[in-house]
């Protein structure tokens, strides 16, 4: 630790991954400090934090006292201490920083995937507290239980329920769940097919049983449980279905029942509601849906799937007038951030559960599902889905409505037909070349979560399908849509008068560059209105033709001069339909 990057720790507030101990008014006590330890271990997330003992809760530096006759402090007992007082033993890094001439300790304590307690046995958490700080509050043992589930230490619904029956499960739900196998299209897994419901049971995981059914697991309950029962034993569970105009509720169900019935339920209201347009694309007619069928299967299924089950608080489906919000408790399992939700590895909070719902047919056997969501929301003209409005607490996925772009819709129908099918990357970076001019090749790394070499590939992909055209030189290369396309879908009108305002702005910008410098080059025009060298030439050359420039020297020597005479600005603008000779 450096002691400008401890100056900016310290700047930046605490945290839940950072903690101010100061010691102005009264020294920490070692119970105090193995305390504040056990608690940031206990923290959401899985990167460092920091117990700075010396900074007061306004960050101001008051020091860290001696807390050891003779040295002072001394790094390696404060370790020791701590690791001989948790449990089980934490294993942190400490040292001593000057700043503001002052000595501020420093304790990095590692993200612990297990719970940790003081050797009292007092357990804490980091978590935000009721006034929106975050504090240090007590580690119940649900908590627990959802803490291991998010790192991936626990499957919560492979626990057995002890009070649970055979006879809470409902055999018509057996049922349900096989029609589910024979309508996936092959996508379920058909050996489940005959088997008795107790075998079925048993194959899914749904039961602990060698010759019988000794105990009923969670999953068990949730596949197939009776209402009764689900109520009873799993007092968590709970959906709802709400239909929202404005700040007035017209519909708002709940429902307590197995997870395939409330699939089937939610599916049908769906369906009920969403509307449909259609675009023609050559000879063939494009069904353009209100909301994608496959993304919003998807996005309910993985909010059932992955919800933490420890918690209080119903799964929600919200369909207001221009979009549907899903809701899940339980915020992203450990390693799931907002950056990588596109290229992170499946991790589900109940792999159990998960693997019962694939089998079924329900969502992708690949355990991609949420590039399912996004793909079949841009196919159909859709801004993409956002997961922006997540907290730790909850996971939110919002899928927009409103009109489609059936220009869009249409464009890509077309690329399928003719065989360049476009993928997620591509139709990611498309989307946002219609929305906005120009991308750049970091731009559309961060927008496709990939290296920037990644996307640069796809972006040259898309130059070579003739779907995109690349602006300015290596250094300043940025990337916007071909004039085909654009022409396609903003039509030859809208299209024109788009490059006549940029050719008037690229105009301006070599004048007042003149005006300042005396002359200009075609290297400089290229980096100024980010033109490649050939569209640079082509510029300049209709510039001189039109009276606005003059080219003065030879070869390299080539420069550019305003012309003497004064020129009307309405006689200088660019005709797009002649070319330079």
């Amino acid at each position: 630790m450096t002691p400008q990057r401890l100056k900016d720790l310290i700047a930046s507030g605490e945290s839940l991954d950072l903690e101010f101990k100061g010691e102005g008014k009264a020294p920490l006590a070692d119970r105090e400090l193995v305390e504040a330890v056990v608690c940031l271990a206990n923290r959401p997330g899985d990167g460092p934090g920091w117990v700075l003992v010396g900074v007061e809760d306004d960050g101001a530096v008051t020091g860290a006292r001696s807390r050891h006759a003779g040295s002072g402090i001394d790094p390696h007992r404060v370790q020791a201490l701590i690791a001989n007082r948790t449990r089980p033993s934490l294993t942190c890094r400490v040292e001593g920083v000057q700043v503001e001439e002052k000595t501020v300790l420093i304790v990095e304590v590692p993200a612990s995937r297990t719970p940790v307690g003081t050797a009292e046995g007092l357990y804490l958490r980091r978590a935000m507290g009721g006034r929106g700080k975050p504090e240090c509050l007590p580690f119940h043992f649900h908590e627990m239980q959802s803490h291991q589930a998010g790192r991936g230490m626990l499957d919560y619904s492979t626990l057995a329920l002890p009070d649970a029956r055979w006879e809470d499960l409902d055999p018509l739900e057996f049922e349900r769940y096989r029609r589910s196998i024979r309508e996936s299209r092959g996508q379920g897994d058909a050996a489940l097919l005959d088997l008795p419901d107790a075998e079925l049971a048993k194959a899914l995981g749904a039961v602990e049983a060698n010759h019988g059914v000794r105990a009923i697991r969670v999953l068990g309950l949730l596949l197939f449980g009776r209402e009764e029962a689900l109520r009873r034993l799993i007092g968590t569970h709970e959906v709802a279905f709400q239909v929202l105009s404005g700040t007035q509720v017209e519909l708002n169900d709940f429902f307590r029942w197995p997870l395939m019935r409330v699939m089937d339920e939610l599916l049908s209201r769906f369906r009920a509601r969403n509307r449909e347009e259609e675009v023609v694309a050559g000879m063939v007619r494009v069904g353009v849906p209100d909301y994608p069928e496959r993304a919003f299967r998807e996005g309910v299924a993985n909010a059932l799937i992955h919800r933490d089950y420890t918690r209080l608080g119903a799964v929600h489906v919200q369909w207001h007038a221009d979009r549907i919000e899903v809701s899940s408790p339980g915020g992203f399992p450990e390693g799931v951030r907002l950056d990588n939700l596109l290229v992170t590895s499946p991790r589900p909070r109940n792999p159990l559960l998960a693997d019962a719902f694939k089998r079924a047919g329900v969502v992708e056997r690949t355990a991609r599902g949420i590039d399912t969501i996004f793909y079949e929301q841009l196919r159909n003209g859709r801004p993409a889905p956002s997961y922006e409005q997540s907290r730790e607490t909850d996971v939110v996925l919002v899928l927009p409505g409103g009109r489609a772009d059936l220009g869009f819709v249409r464009l890509v129908a077309e690329e399928d037909r003719a065989g360049r099918t476009l993928g997620l990357d591509e139709l990611l970076l498309l989307s946002v070349l219609w929305q906005g001019p120009q991308v750049a090749p970091m731009e559309g790394a961060r927008l496709i979560q990939k290296p920037e070499t990644e996307a640069r590939a796809v972006l040259r992909r898309l130059v070579g399908a003739g779907l995109v055209e690349t602006r300015g030189g290596r250094r300043e290369e940025r990337y916007r849509l071909s004039g085909t396309v654009s022409r396609r879908l903003r039509g030859e009108v809208a299209y024109g008068q788009e490059q006549g305002i940029e050719l008037l702005q690229q105009e301006q910008v070599v004048r007042e560059f003149i005006q300042t410098h005396g002359k200009i080059t075609r290297a400089q025009v290229a980096v100024l209105c980010q033109l490649t060298s050939s569209q640079a030439r082509h510029f300049l050359s209709r510039l001189v033709e039109k009276g606005v420039l003059v080219r003065q020297g030879i070869r390299r020597g080539t420069f550019y001069v305003l012309a003497s005479k004064t020129m009307d600005m309405s006689k200088t603008n660019l005709d797009m339909s002649k070319k330079p000779e």
